[in-house]
């Protein structure tokens, strides 16, 4: 699903990533893990084409990232790439429904239709009744799994999470742990998850180790 070769970024003098070489196959959970300043994060914007290396390539789902225009890159970023933070960002001033419809309007799906999606994915994840809150009207679990939601509404071939119940309560992440191996399984989606919770890792089809802007 995921291919990277010889990925290397440096900010200034500092060389962040010093040769990246990765293949993630389809339909698996890969955890990133290592000490804060490893470029843990980076590699994972570097994947998710929201940042750009000085040198190597990427190739997601067989399309080379690196042919792409900007206009292009948007485009293939929204459809196949979802993203799930430690701080959910969602927009304060629209609903749960509204937040998850976001990236399906972007890619110019009809209000009809990705509404119905956005109802079936809220209702997936525990959340019939609460499509109409906004999200100071919900908990920090129910947050995280709207940007779940979010982040699956497009149908993507691969979802990157940044250390997504880093900020959760141990209940609500082991909820969440539990639920990304469910849509695992159910979606059939590739993870890349990075994280500093090593019970999530050690379940994960393989962990990465980054020590020093290269993998162990």
């Amino acid at each position: 699903m995921i291919k990277a070769e010889n990925i290397k970024k440096s900010f200034g003098n500092i060389e962040v990533l010093k040769g990246i070489n990765l293949v993630v196959p389809d339909k698996m959970i890969y955890s990133i893990v290592g000490a804060s300043g490893a470029g843990k994060t980076t590699l994972l914007q570097i994947l998710g084409t929201l940042s750009n290396p000085d040198s190597g390539w990427i190739e997601i789902n067989g399309q080379k990232i690196n042919a792409l225009s900007g206009k292009e890159l948007s485009k293939f970023r929204n459809s196949k790439i979802g993203f799930v933070f430690q701080f959910h960002h969602l927009l304060p001033e629209f609903t749960a429904l509204e937040n998850v419809c976001m990236p399906a309007f972007i890619a110019k799906t009809s209000k009809s239709k990705a509404e119905k999606q956005g109802k079936e994915l809220l209702d997936y994840l525990g959340l019939t009744d609460r499509l109409d809150h906004k999200p100071s009207e919900l908990s920090g679990g129910e947050k995280q799994r709207v940007a779940v939601a979010r982040a699956l509404i497009n149908n993507p071939s691969v979802i990157l999470a940044d250390e997504p119940s880093g900020n959760l309560d141990s209940t609500n992440r082991n909820d969440l742990h539990e639920l990304l191996f469910k849509l695992r399984d159910d979606f059939g989606q590739t993870f890349i998850i990075v994280t500093h919770d090593d019970q999530f890792a050690e379940r994960s089809d393989k962990i990465i180790h980054i020590k020093d802007g290269v993998i162990e």
